[in-house]
């Protein structure tokens, strides 16, 4: 009976070694998922984010990346610890899921956070970016960033085409008589902003604000489901090493 019983935990082991095996090889995965997320929110999109109030939303994709790659050098760990069945290893493996899985809440917390005050943010900012400091000596970043946006988007303006008739650069000489900035044409030459025709320039209704809040919106979206993809297998990973833990505690013991 005590020889069947042995066997019996053997088999158990070994079939909880495969079903961790399998969760850490999509939780490696999901890792890397989360950090190429992160990656490319901050590389190809970077040039929005100079435009925004707060660096919420890039703090959220930083934190994502570094997640990310907590999670791989996790699941490189996770593979050792299963294959030569060191309970230590697996304490370490569990901690590290523990961690992962807090860092990731902060940063789903952030990103929800951000999400409610996104659209108000937006309009206080963007407009004020918009009037005072686009086109400004010392604030060249900005008004990259303006323009990119305005041409990705294919919009003109916070809310409309009129906003820019307050800005600091278009009543300005630098402005040489345009009426709006050339990045609001739908083909850009030089001087083309003169002209505000519909033909013209981008006429779209919501502006600038609405098609960003979407865009953010939907990064957010993005994150926030990757992160709560990976912290779903991270329980279940906590839970599968801490079973094959205390089977391997009592086989040995």
């Amino acid at each position: 009976m005590a020889h069947y019983k042995t066997e019996q935990e053997d088999w158990l082991i070994v079939y909880l070694k495969y079903l961790l095996f399998l969760f850490n090889f999509f939780f490696w995965v999901g890792g890397a998922a989360v950090m190429a997320v992160g990656v490319w929110t901050l590389v190809e999109k970077s040039g929005y984010l100079s435009v925004l109030a707060s660096s919420t939303f890039a703090t959220s994709a930083y934190i994502l990346i570094f997640a990310g790659a907590l999670v791989v050098v996790t699941g490189f760990l996770g593979f050792g610890a299963i294959i030569r069945e060191q309970k230590s290893c697996l304490s370490t493996y569990f901690c590290l899921l523990l961690v992962i899985f807090l860092v990731e809440l902060v940063a789903g917390v952030l990103a929800h956070v951000y999400y409610q005050r996104l659209s108000d943010e937006l309009k206080q900012h963007l407009n004020r970016t918009l009037t005072e400091n686009y086109g400004q000596p010392r604030a060249v970043e900005i008004t990259a960033s303006v323009d990119r946006l305005q041409q990705d988007f294919k919009c003109c303006g916070s809310n409309s085409s009129a906003d820019w008739q307050h800005s600091s650069y278009i009543l300005s000489r630098e402005a040489e008589g345009r009426r709006v900035p050339d990045s609001c044409c739908k083909t850009v030459v030089t001087r083309c902003g003169q002209r505000v025709h519909p033909s013209n320039i981008y006429k779209v209704e919501g502006g600038c604000i609405m098609k960003l809040e979407q865009f953010l919106a939907d990064h957010l979206l993005l994150m926030g489901a990757v992160g709560i993809g990976v912290a779903c297998l991270q329980i279940c990973g906590m839970i599968l090493t801490c079973c094959l833990h205390r089977r391997l505690q009592r086989h040995f013991y």
